[in-house]
């Protein structure tokens, strides 16, 4: 098992920033694939990015999320769905975290793995001798046909007659793939659906979800460390949630950088810049950018002082996790639509970056659990009284 020095903060987040060229460079690149480029994919595993939440003890960081936040919104920055696919490996990492030893030692024998999952328990898992048999499919697997393993969702019967979420961990090479990725949105996620028909999956590599959820973890491995002293939500929203910030603040840098020498056709202005138009749209943009930060940023703070002091999560504390999604969401939203409205008809062309990045963040308001109005409705029913209306909090 590899032990390494880990890395500061600092040092983190500066690997993410440089990068962000390579990114930008080849995000074009990466949409017409459907996936992330060779080089993209060279570069974020190379980088050592990837370990920041593999333990530490198979040759991982355990960052915390304050970290994780900020190096994901700066891979963002650079190209969505690089942010996105990135965000998904190092969820799916942690998650594979709280499986027993064997697991991890198996899996996490090289600490650069990329695990994809879904949380969405689309499959059923069947008990038969020493394990599982599994039928199923996943759609919106982010990242899955340049993954090794994959954690996804499932339930499995009870003795009660009823139905248990569970995550199963299964290698690549057990699914077959659909290659139905074909979107407007976060078209270089390779989010393709894979499916299980009949594969078997060891009693070990089983995991109930609803203690995860709740952050009880049963078979947590390394209880001194506070990576896993968490609730699955408020990691995985503000792990997604760094995604679309950095994608308002990459908004704002294609703006910038375009504006100079533009001219606003049809006017008298011979400058895009001289107009106080433009000096609105600028100003308004980014307090939304700085908004959508402030939000993401409360939740990874929360994360982390709680994780050092040990203090339970109430239920108004997670549902406030989903609400902090959402502003951030609907913030950077906000932003890149202000901006894109900003960027005159050559805009459209592909070679723009600020187009891409608007219909990025259209996605992900889009997503099931990112959606403004589900998360504002969770933490308002909470708010008012009532009971969450649903597992996911």
């Amino acid at each position: 098992m590899e032990t390494v020095t880990t890395p500061s903060r600092t040092e983190l987040v500066g690997r993410a920033t440089e990068l962000g060229n390579l990114l930008r460079a080849n995000a074009q690149a990466s949409e017409e694939r459907r996936q992330l480029t060779d080089e993209t994919l060279a570069a974020l595993s190379g980088s050592g990015l990837l370990r920041m939440r593999v333990p530490l003890r198979h040759g991982g960081y355990e960052s915390d999320m304050r970290t994780v936040t900020e190096v994901v919104a700066e891979l963002a920055r650079g190209d969505g769905s690089a942010g996105w696919t990135a965000a998904v490996w190092l969820i799916s990492s942690w998650m594979t975290g709280l499986f027993p030893d064997s697991v991890r030692d198996e899996v996490f024998e090289d600490p650069d793995v990329r695990i994809s999952g879904i949380l969405s328990p689309s499959a059923v898992a069947v008990p038969t001798d020493g394990g599982y048999h599994l039928n199923g499919k996943w759609a919106f697997n982010t990242g899955a046909q340049q993954s090794a393993w994959n954690v996804n969702a499932a339930v499995r019967p009870t003795p009660d007659g009823q139905y248990e979420p569970v995550m199963v961990l299964i290698p690549m090479s057990d699914l077959q793939v659909v290659d139905d990725w074909h979107t407007v949105g976060m078209r270089g996620s390779g989010s393709v659906t894979t499916v299980a028909e009949n594969v078997f999956v060891p009693a070990q590599r089983v995991l109930p979800m609803g203690p995860v959820i709740v952050g009880a973890h049963p078979l947590q491995q390394d209880p001194g460390s506070p990576m896993w002293r968490s609730p699955f939500m408020p990691i995985a929203c503000t792990t997604v949630g760094a995604v679309a910030y950095g994608l308002a603040e990459g908004a704002r840098d294609a703006f910038l950088e375009r504006l100079p020498g533009r001219k606003i056709t049809y006017t008298d202005y011979a400058e895009q810049s001289a107009a106080p138009l433009t000096h609105l749209q600028v100003a308004d943009a980014t307090v939304r950018v700085d908004e959508a930060r402030f939000h993401v940023m409360r939740t990874a703070d929360s994360i982390d002082s709680k994780a050092a002091s040990g203090d339970a999560w109430t239920l108004e504390e997670r549902a406030r996790a989903r609400l902090d999604l959402g502003a951030v969401c609907l913030r950077a939203k906000e932003a890149a639509d202000v901006l894109a409205g900003a960027s005159g008809g050559t805009s459209l062309y592909n070679d723009v970056p600020i187009q891409r990045i608007e219909r990025d963040i259209k996605a992900l308001n889009l997503h099931a659990i990112m959606h403004p109005d589900t998360n504002f409705e969770l933490y308002g029913r909470l708010a008012c009284g009532l009971p969450p209306n649903t597992q996911y909090i």
